[in-house]
């Protein structure tokens, strides 16, 4: 096994709806390809989701769809770790012992405790406040090399990094020290409503954010309803934003040069080009919708995957909190 073999890749996502677009090309599309050279985590981080108040027959549906939704997107189970975060104990044992290596000044510097808070003033809870902790944990608990996250989670890396420096120094030598991920230049997807901010499930305008379990009507307004500019020239630069990202998500799912989108469309307008794109978006989907229908009529095949997830989770999880409780001194 080489070196590169030996890293280790976690990646943690809330189970809120569904998942983007973006999320599709910008992340998922390159996991595929990082199972060959690494040993990759994909937990559904369902513990940090109760900061925020929930329908608890509707939150287990969210989960076991996201599931659904992770395994529609092509993550081989076999290849893969994917298992829920509340299926492997030793998330919340690891998340105590570091709060107390954890400082206040720290926790308040944590910018988006502040967005949070503002926007959820009816329930700012202890647990909101605190989750970045329980993030360091999620990611520290598996040895994680490189994390694969956007820029808006760099602080909470940094956070997690510098724990583990301030842990192993006063205990001896106990987690890896994690990295960020950097994926492929190019794949960042951003809003058909503001083409500035990247897309996301949590975007106020619906419109916005194509996701993947759209129904095809709804993907095909969406996308002639996104923003473009006065200019109608397909044309991929950053002075035209809104069509720069038509352009990236074009030949990302047709798989062909940003040259030969401008080639094709030389000449034509806006209306064209977006009514083709709203073709190959929904045709590009359709495996994944087929998939993940299947997925969701056989729980027990979904049952088994969770539960073999977490089995192969906890397994190095325990060495990990095995060493952790030596090194303190619990017996």
């Amino acid at each position: 096994m080489t070196e590169q073999n030996e890293k280790v890749i976690f990646s943690g996502a809330q189970p809120t709806g569904s998942l983007t677009l973006g999320n599709y090309i910008g992340a998922i599309q390159n996991w595929k390809a990082l199972e060959q050279d690494y040993q990759c985590l994909y937990s559904i981080v369902d513990l940090h989701s109760l900061t925020i108040r929930h329908d608890p027959k509707v939150f287990r549906e969210s989960c076991l769809s996201f599931l659904a939704q992770y395994l529609a997107c092509g993550l081989d189970p076999e290849r893969n770790i994917i298992f829920f975060q509340s299926h492997v104990r030793q998330h919340a044992e690891l998340n105590w012992i570091l709060s107390c290596n954890t400082y206040l000044g720290e926790l308040n510097r944590m910018t988006q405790f502040k967005e949070k808070s503002e926007k959820h003033k009816d329930n700012i809870n202890a647990g909101l406040y605190t989750y970045p902790v329980l993030q360091a944990a999620d990611i520290l608990l598996y040895q994680t090399n490189l994390v694969p996250v956007g820029e808006d989670q760099r602080q909470h890396i940094e956070l997690a990094r510098d724990i583990a420096i301030r842990f192993n120094n006063a205990y001896g030598k106990t987690f890896e020290l994690p990295d960020i991920y950097v994926g492929k230049v190019g794949a960042r997807i951003m809003s058909l409503q503001e083409p500035e901010n990247k897309m996301s499930k949590s975007d106020s305008n619906v419109n916005g954010t194509i996701f993947l379990l759209d129904s095809n009507d709804v993907i095909v307004k969406k996308m002639k309803r996104s923003v473009t500019d006065s200019e109608n020239t397909v044309v991929y630069r950053d002075e035209q934003p809104g069509i720069k990202n038509l352009i990236t998500i074009y030949s990302k799912l047709a798989e062909c040069s940003v040259q030969e989108v401008e080639e094709k469309y030389a000449g034509k307008g806006y209306g064209t080009f977006k009514g083709d794109l709203a073709e190959i978006v929904v045709e590009s989907l359709k495996p994944f919708k087929d998939k993940y229908e299947a997925y969701m009529t056989d729980p027990d095949y979904i049952v088994g995957i969770y539960r073999r997830g977490a089995e192969r989770a906890a397994e190095i999880a325990e060495k990990t909190m095995k060493g952790v409780r030596e090194k303190i001194g619990l017996v």
